[in-house]
């Protein structure tokens, strides 16, 4: 496959939301094999990256999360278009969560939910 972050449908992304983020570098660094440093210029964002190349993220637990939320890995999906891909979502029976949303120099994201509960995100990067 080619670059996933250039391909539509292809799994590219994925992202730990956890109450102790050094903890979790601790835990999955020498698990997998996984180096882990800060992300320049986003606060408290950490970088995964497997043999030197980046294949995800970590973070502390947004403010607002409902108190008891546990931590938990998501996965994104690279979409051509973000807004495209939310419409379809609803014409499908599904929900958008939260979004579309620009993270600056990244791309626009969103969190959806198929219509039997389970939870993605999609990401339309601004250039990989």
């Amino acid at each position: 496959m080619s670059n996933p972050m250039s391909t539509p449908g292809a799994f590219s992304w994925v992202e730990l939301m956890t109450t102790d983020p050094e903890a979790a570098r601790k835990f999955y660094g020498p698990l997998f094999g996984w180096s882990v440093e800060q992300a320049k210029g986003f606060h408290d964002y950490r970088i995964i990256k497997l043999n030197g190349q980046m294949v995800g993220g970590m973070m502390a637990m947004p403010d607002g999360t409902p108190p008891g939320t546990p931590p938990s890995w998501g996965n994104y999906v690279t979409v051509a278009t973000v807004d495209e891909t939310c419409q379809k979502a609803k014409s499908l029976g599904g929900k958008v969560l939260f979004g579309p949303q620009e993270i600056p120099t990244v791309g626009r994201f969103a969190v959806l939910q198929d219509p039997q509960g389970a939870t993605i995100m999609t990401m339309q990067w601004a250039q990989m």
